[in-house]
C-alpha cells in the first residue's frame, strides 16, 4: 500500500456542523442530534490527530530518490 503524494491526496477532515439549538426536539430522543454531534465530532478529533501525525510522518521523512 502506497502513502497518499499530497494534501489533496490526503485532505485534513472537515470539522463536523454543530445542530442547531432549533434542531433539538426537547421529547429526550434516543439518540438526540446533540449525541448524534458528540459522537462525530469524537470521531473527527481522532481523525485530526491521526491526519496530523501521517503529514508529520510525511514532513520528517527523507525524499525518495
Amino acid at each position: 500500500m502506497s502513502m497518499p503524494d499530497g494534501p489533496a491526496d490526503d485532505p485534513r477532515p472537515e470539522e463536523p456542523v454543530e445542530p442547531d439549538l432549533n434542531e433539538c426536539c426537547g421529547n429526550g430522543c434516543e439518540p438526540c442530534v446533540f449525541d448524534t454531534y458528540a459522537e462525530e465530532r469524537r470521531a473527527w478529533q481522532q481523525a485530526v490527530k491521526d491526519w496530523e501525525a501521517r503529514h508529520r510522518d510525511r514532513a520528517g521523512a527523507a525524499p525518495e530518490s
